[in-house]
């Protein structure tokens, strides 16, 4: 009888609306369509003035494949926001913008800063929005736009500068927080806590990937600035855009300066450090300095009693043909022999400054 085999289990892909967590159709400003699928999506667009806006979160490869091929994504694009962990950064791709973005939180209850990814493709008629986190949380951009229909009608561009701007002012919780954490560490470096060195270097590092998520941004809106006149950007939207700029400098400068903060609290804790063994040396050269003066005493006092304990010892011995022993002055000799050798021993001693 032939053995039987079972069959491999099919791998079972899901599908791309699985990962959609919000998908809407626009028209001169207004949501007019929540389609249930990408394709119905594109359907949907009654004409060139209207747009789609398509949210997705951590979807696999193949659900972004698929999202890609509808909405004629480029493949380099994909292969980006496929692979994640990007550097920020603003490319174009014919008339489509990709842009990436880092957005950043801080947590309270760790004290740390958390970071995420997002990735954006911006097309003439669709705005696709890619999450790899939980932050920045684009419900709020949606509902703020829904809720400027002057603002939303004026397309993809204004949604992008929106999603910017959210993920911009995100930083400002994140700065208060590192700032309120240098404050500490400035107390515990000039309280002496030991701990403290540890907790510089995990805050630096948390500035620099600050700074690698904030510093491109400035890169990537003077980009966008300088395609104004060529794309007619909307007026509104090119003061929107400078806002976001100015708010951006403004994080980025801070970013500077608490990592220059930290590099000099680093230098005055390891000086500190340096003060207080030095102290510690010192203070333990006093003591060793104190117990040798003190063991110089005792040697010399040793050395003092002994000398007439040995002369007592050799005049104590019982032998009968010890001249001494039957000479009416051996006594006072024996004594004066003791008082003379202490005497000697305390004079040099005290010359020496042992006692």
């Amino acid at each position: 009888m032939a053995p039987h085999h079972t069959p491999p289990a099919p791998i079972v892909v899901a599908p791309v609306e699985a990962s959609v967590v919000n998908s809407a159709v626009y028209r001169d400003g207004c949501r007019i369509e929540t389609p249930s699928n990408l394709a119905d999506a594109l359907r949907s667009l009654p004409d060139a003035s209207s747009m789609a806006w398509i949210g997705m979160y951590r979807p696999d490869a193949e659900q972004l494949l698929a999202a890609a091929e509808q909405f004629g994504l480029h493949e380099l694009a994909v292969e980006d926001a496929i692979v994640a962990h990007q550097r920020p950064k603003l490319e174009r791709y014919g008339e489509t913008l990709f842009v990436v973005l880092r957005a950043a939180r801080y947590l309270d209850e760790t004290e740390r800063v958390d970071f995420g990814e997002l990735h954006v493709f911006v097309g003439p008629t669709f705005v696709l929005t890619v999450r790899h986190s939980e932050s920045p949380d684009l419900s709020a951009v949606r509902a703020r736009m829904e809720n400027d229909p002057d603002l939303l009608r004026l397309g993809p561009e204004a949604v992008l500068y929106a999603i910017l701007d959210a993920v911009v002012d995100g930083y400002a919780p994140v700065v208060a927080g590192l700032q309120n954490d240098i404050d500490e560490i400035e107390t515990e470096v000039f309280s002496g806590d030991p701990k403290v060195s540890r907790r510089i270097y995990e805050l630096t590092r948390e500035v620099i990937e600050f700074q690698r998520a904030t510093r491109p941004l400035l890169d990537m809106l003077s980009g966008l600035s300088a395609g104004f006149e060529k794309y007619k950007t909307d007026e509104e939207l090119q003061r929107y855009l400078r806002d976001v700029t100015d708010h951006a400098t403004t994080v980025v400068e801070r970013a500077d300066g608490f990592r220059q903060l930290l590099g000099n609290i680093l230098t005055v804790n390891a000086t500190l450090v340096s003060q207080t063994q030095n102290e510690e040396m010192s203070a333990l050269t006093q003591a060793s300095y104190a117990q040798n003066e003190e063991i110089k005493k005792v040697s010399a006092w040793a050395a003092i009693l002994f000398a007439p304990t040995l002369i007592g010892t050799v005049y104590g011995m019982n032998f009968d043909s010890m001249p001494e022993l039957h000479w009416a002055g051996g006594y006072p000799m024996a004594l004066m022999m003791m008082v003379l050798t202490c005497f000697g021993l305390y004079t040099v001693f005290k010359r020496r400054g042992w006692l």
